[in-house]
């Protein structure tokens, strides 16, 4: 029986393997608003599966902003396909913001906009300038995508959110420290190289990760965390609303 399960999850994740990137939805998901439609600031931050069989185990997360009275978005992803050649992890440029991500419909987890909007996008621009690892990329335990993303939360006052639990990587703090501020600044995070930690917060809850994977209890919005699954229950929000 097992090596029947062990067959038929092989085939089933090569089977999953033959999708092409080069002809995958990349379409908007129609969730921002055009910029020609709205003068005032906007941050947005998504999240969607990954790409290929990789998605039903993780999701990749990014940055997207508008300035006030910008006519474009700008948005900014940490990926590993450039980095082989000595080329950057770290890529923002012009784009769509809620471009499906290779098929994957994203998730809107934070929209903020006017002033405090305003206040946040210097601040990510800081936060983009001071992420250490701008030419390096690793998919597990990290710093990957959801590193980047993750440290651009932690050091934005205005962005109280977290990443899901199936955001593999977020655990992983800078220069591989042992402690940190949570996500949202809500609370403590212990993390050992994003591989095994814990984090007490009012917006966390409780979530302890265990060779990367997340799981945990969301009390404040009654919620599961699962690796793989993401939260169960309530949907996520910040603690704190002006």
């Amino acid at each position: 029986m097992i090596k029947f399960l062990i067959l038929f999850l092989s085939l089933f994740l090569t089977s999953c393997s033959h999708s092409d990137w080069r002809t995958a939805d990349r379409s908007s998901a129609n969730i921002a608003p055009l910029p020609s439609e709205i003068e005032e600031a906007i941050v947005h931050v998504y999240v969607a599966r990954t790409f290929n069989w990789h998605k039903y185990l993780a999701v990749h997360s990014w940055v997207a902003f508008k300035e006030k009275g910008a006519r474009e978005y700008v948005v900014y992803h940490a990926t590993g396909w450039q980095t082989g050649n000595g080329g950057k992890a770290v890529l923002g440029k012009k784009d769509i913001p809620d471009k499906k991500w290779y098929g994957s419909i994203p998730e809107l987890i934070t929209d903020i906009r006017g002033e405090k909007a305003e206040a946040a996008i210097p601040q990510i621009k800081a936060a983009i300038q001071s992420y250490k690892y701008p030419s390096f990329y690793r998919m597990y335990p990290g710093p990957n995508s959801n590193s980047f993303v993750s440290h651009i939360i932690r050091n934005v006052t205005e962005l109280q959110v977290e990443l899901p639990p199936n955001a593999v990587g977020k655990d992983w703090l800078d220069d591989g420290s042992l402690f940190s501020m949570s996500e949202s600044g809500t609370g403590i995070q212990v993390s050992v190289f994003g591989l095994l930690g814990v984090t007490l917060g009012l917006a966390e809850g409780i979530e302890f990760n265990l060779l990367g994977l997340s799981f945990g209890v969301d009390i404040l919005r009654p919620a599961i965390k699962l690796p793989a699954i993401g939260r169960l229950g309530f949907k996520d929000a910040p603690v704190f609303r002006d």
